[in-house]
C-alpha cells in the first residue's frame, strides 16, 4: 500500500486557555491555528499544541485529531456559513481525503517523517460547539456521520502542510470511523458488530470499555456503554405502599417493611437497589423525597428499607419518630446500578455503619442461591450495640459454603468479646484489608461514608483488585462531572436566583430541593446548574448520555431530540424540559 490517498492541507496547534462561557470559566484548547513550515510530531502531541481536558482528549491514543476539508465544504453548505478557517473543528490535521466513511480503525498512514495509526472517532464534546458558536454541532457531527478521528503516533517525525498521506497498512475488520462512531452513539448496537469492534487491536481502550459495557447488558440498548443504567422501573411514578412493621435494628437505625395494600407481592428488586420515598413531613408543604437502600431479601413479598436517624435529617427523623405500622407511604420503583453482578468470582461485601443495607441484600441473594462463590463480609461499626444486622448477617454467612467474616469495632463495649463479636479493634482500614489475604479476582461492593469508600477502594486497587470490579454506592448526590469547567466554591443546592418560575414543580430527590420551572431555561440541566444541584454532562446536546438521569415521576419533552433514546425510566437532562410536575434522581 504505497499509493497516495490524501494530502495534509494544514497543521494546526493551540495551547489551552481560559474563556468565559455561560458565566463560567472553561479551560480549553479547541482554538487551533495553522503552523507554517515543518513541525515535530511527538508521541503524545505536536510541538506547540496542548489539551485542556486530558480525560477526554490527548494521551497516546488521542495524540493527533484529524478533520477533512470535504466535511468543511459539507458544513459550509448545510449551515450556510463562509467564515471557516483551518482548525475550525479543533483539529490538528486538516486533510484532503481520508473520509470518515472510508478510513478504518487500525489503518496506518505515513505523513512526512511520521507514522500514524487510527485509534477512534472524536469523542463528542460541547467545546466544539463553543468554537463553532453553534451548540448543536456535537450532535450534528454524530448524526451526519462526520465526527473526524484520532491518530496514535507510531514513529515521531516532522510534518508540514503539503505532505502526501500514504497508506501503509489496513486495519483488521475494516470497520470505518463513521461505522464505529454510529455503533456507540446512534440507535442500534448489534452484538455481532460490538464483537467485531472488540477484535480491532488499535481501537482505544476507552471505546473498547464502552462496547464491553454494551455487551454486558441483556440487550445492547440505550447507550449502555456510555452510562450505567438501571433495568426499566417496575412501575411509573409513585405508588402507595402500606407500612406493615417498624423494627429497631440499633438505637439509631430502624427498618420499615412496605407492602402492597392489596396483599400482592411487590415486584422483585435487584440486590443493592434503592427506593425513593415521598415523605409528608410538613402539612401544606411539598413532600420530601428521600432515597433508602433496600435491605431485605430481593425476592421477598414486601420491601424493607433501613434508615439511620440523623440529627439534622428531616426525612430520617420523620421515619424513625413518626412512621407506624398501618401508615401509607408513596414509593417510586426500585432503582440503582449498584447491584450484584452474576458470575463465579469471589465477592467482597464491605461496609461501615448503615452502609450495610445494600450489601446485606446482596448477601441475602447469595445465600438464597446457595452460592459456592468465595464471599467475604467485612464491616466496621462502633460496637455490637451499634452494628446493624449483626445476627442476620452471621446467620446468612453460616449457610454459605465459603463465607468469611471480619468485623471491626472502633470502640468495643464492655461486653463485646473479640473473636466472637468482632475480630479487630479500630476502624476497617487499608492496613486491616492488607492483612486478610483477600482474593484479587473478586468483585467488591462498598458502601459507607465517602471517605471510607475512597480509602477502601484505593486500598483494594493497591492490593491488586481490578479497579473496574470495585463498585461503590453513594447515598446522596453524586459528584459533578463538568469537563473543562474551572473549579468553583461548592454551594448546597438552593432555589435559583431571581423571581421564582411559574411552571411545573421540579423535584431533585437526592438534593432535597423542589423548585418551579422557568421557561427561560433551555433545559433541566440549566435549571439544575442554576440551583447548584450536582450534575454530570459532556455534550449538552443529547449525544453522549453522560447526563442520563432517573425519572422518578412525570414526563418531559425534548428540544432537540436525543440522537439515541435513554433507557426506559431515564431522561437526558441536557436537552429536556418538563411537561408537568416531575421528580428526578438528582
Amino acid at each position: 500500500m504505497d499509493s497516495i490517498t490524501g494530502r495534509l492541507l494544514s497543521v494546526n496547534v493551540g495551547k489551552p486557555q481560559n474563556l468565559t462561557w455561560h458565566g463560567r470559566t472553561v479551560y480549553t484548547a479547541v482554538w487551533k491555528r495553522p503552523v507554517e513550515g515543518p513541525v515535530q510530531v511527538r508521541w503524545l502531541n505536536i510541538d506547540g499544541d496542548g489539551q485542556g481536558d486530558l480525560a477526554g482528549h490527548g494521551g497516546e491514543q488521542r495524540a493527533v485529531f484529524v478533520y477533512q476539508i470535504e466535511s468543511y465544504q459539507y458544513w459550509q453548505d448545510q449551515l450556510d456559513r463562509d467564515d471557516f478557517e483551518y482548525g475550525q473543528f479543533g483539529e490538528n490535521f486538516t486533510v484532503a481525503g481520508l473520509g470518515d466513511d472510508q478510513v478504518c480503525i487500525g489503518d496506518r498512514y505515513r505523513i512526512g517523517e511520521a507514522l500514524f495509526e487510527v485509534t477512534q472517532p472524536r469523542v463528542t464534546c460541547y467545546r466544539v460547539g463553543i468554537r463553532m458558536n453553534d451548540p448543536q454541532i456535537p450532535a450534528l457531527l454524530v448524526s451526519r456521520h462526520r465526527p473526524g478521528f484520532y491518530l496514535r503516533v507510531l514513529r515521531e517525525g516532522a510534518v508540514q502542510a503539503g505532505d502526501d498521506i500514504v497508506p501503509v497498512a489496513s486495519g483488521p475488520q475494516a470497520m470505518t470511523v463513521a461505522e464505529t462512531d454510529a455503533l456507540l452513539y446512534l440507535p442500534g448496537h448489534p452484538r455481532k458488530q460490538l464483537l467485531r469492534a472488540l477484535e480491532i487491536p488499535a481501537l482505544s481502550e476507552g471505546w473498547k470499555a464502552s462496547f464491553r459495557a454494551m455487551l454486558d447488558q441483556p440487550e445492547a440498548e440505550a447507550n449502555a456503554g456510555l452510562t450505567a443504567v438501571s433495568p426499566p422501573p417496575a412501575w411509573p411514578g409513585f405508588r402507595p405502599l402500606t407500612v406493615t412493621a417498624v423494627e429497631a435494628e440499633t438505637d439509631s437505625i430502624v427498618s420499615v417493611q412496605l407492602a402492597d395494600a392489596g396483599g400482592a407481592a411487590v415486584p422483585a428488586a435487584l440486590p443493592g437497589q434503592f427506593l425513593v420515598l415521598r415523605l409528608p413531613v410538613s402539612p401544606g408543604q411539598p413532600p420530601l423525597l428521600r432515597s433508602y437502600s433496600l435491605s431485605g431479601p430481593p425476592g421477598a413479598p414486601a420491601y424493607r428499607v433501613s434508615v439511620k436517624r440523623e440529627p439534622h435529617g428531616a426525612g430520617s427523623q420523620f421515619i424513625c419518630s413518626r412512621v407506624r405500622a398501618g401508615d401509607v407511604l408513596e414509593a417510586a420503583a426500585p432503582r440503582g446500578t449498584f447491584t450484584l453482578r452474576p458470575g463465579q468470582e469471589p465477592v467482597l461485601l464491605i461496609s461501615a455503619g448503615v452502609g450495610a443495607t445494600p450489601v446485606l441484600a446482596m448477601l441475602d441473594a447469595l445465600a438464597a442461591a446457595k452460592s459456592g462463590r468465595d464471599i467475604w463480609w467485612l464491616h466496621g461499626a462502633r460496637n455490637r450495640a451499634e452494628e446493624p444486622f449483626a445476627a442476620e448477617s452471621r446467620s446468612l454467612l453460616t449457610t454459605l459454603a465459603s463465607g468469611h467474616r471480619h468485623i471491626c469495632y472502633s470502640h468495643p463495649g464492655a461486653d463485646d468479646v473479640q473473636g466472637r463479636d468482632y475480630q479487630t479493634t479500630g476502624r476497617l482500614t487499608a492496613a486491616v484489608l492488607a492483612g486478610l489475604n483477600l482474593p484479587r479476582s473478586a468483585d467488591a461492593y462498598i458502601c459507607g461514608p465517602a471517605g471510607f469508600m475512597a480509602e477502601v477502594s484505593a486500598a483494594l486497587v493497591g492490593l491488586g483488585v481490578d479497579g473496574s470490579r470495585v463498585h461503590t454506592e453513594i447515598f446522596g448526590a453524586a459528584p459533578s462531572q463538568t469537563p473543562g469547567i474551572a473549579a468553583a466554591v461548592t454551594r448546597p443546592p438552593h432555589p435559583p436566583a431571581g423571581e421564582p418560575g411559574t411552571g411545573p414543580a421540579v423535584a431533585f430527590a437526592r438534593s432535597g430541593l423542589t423548585v418551579p420551572w422557568d421557561p427561560g431555561y433551555a433545559s433541566l440541566l440549566e435549571l439544575a446548574e442554576a440551583c447548584d444541584v450536582p450534575v454530570r454532562w459532556s455534550c449538552r446536546t443529547g449525544v453522549c448520555h453522560t447526563c442520563e438521569t432517573g425519572l422518578l415521576s412525570g414526563k418531559v419533552s425534548y428540544a432537540p431530540d436525543p440522537v439515541d433514546d435513554p433507557a426506559d425510566g431515564d431522561i437526558l437532562i441536557c436537552c429536556s424540559q418538563p411537561s408537568g410536575d416531575l421528580a428526578l434522581d438528582l
